[in-house]
């Protein structure tokens, strides 16, 4: 199963929070709005920091911001500031690591699907990951139970 990790998770849900904040916003309180610990969330935030993805600015007045609009943030750049270069195997982009590489029948196979996948996962912005932009008829409510969502 392909699966992001946790932590891309978290940026993703961290930014889209910042969206809705005015001017700067704190790690503790980003942490407390998503229910994400302290730390993780300024480890995440430090991460996006890296790669541009979040402005940080010290003191008393200090916090986060988005570095840009969500509309000109691709999932595929978050993914790659938390988790590092997007490669279904070791062998993607002839990285070294596996160890049956010159025996493989399929080395070298993989670069059109990551590709592709690369394509896919840049052309989504993190705005169209809002609620605000999921077609009204396909939300569920907060408040809603399993039961009555199947």
């Amino acid at each position: 199963m392909l699966k992001l990790s946790r932590l891309t998770d978290y940026a993703v849900v961290a930014l889209v929070r910042l969206s809705a904040a005015d001017g700067m916003e704190t790690s503790p309180g980003i942490a407390a709005s998503i229910g994400v610990p302290e730390p993780t969330v300024a480890k995440v935030l430090k991460a996006l920091a890296g790669h541009g993805l979040v402005v940080s600015s010290r003191g008393a007045r200090g916090g986060y911001r988005l570095g840009r609009p969500l509309s000109e943030i691709a999932v595929s750049e978050v993914i790659m500031a938390i988790d590092g270069p997007i490669a279904l195997t070791s062998c993607v982009d002839g990285a070294v690591g596996c160890e049956s590489q010159s025996l493989c029948p399929v080395a070298g196979r993989w670069d059109p699907v990551n590709n592709a996948i690369r394509t896919a996962l840049s052309r989504i912005s993190l705005a169209d990951m809002e609620a605000a932009s999921i077609p009204v008829a396909f939300r569920v409510p907060v408040s809603a139970s399993i039961s009555e969502v199947v």
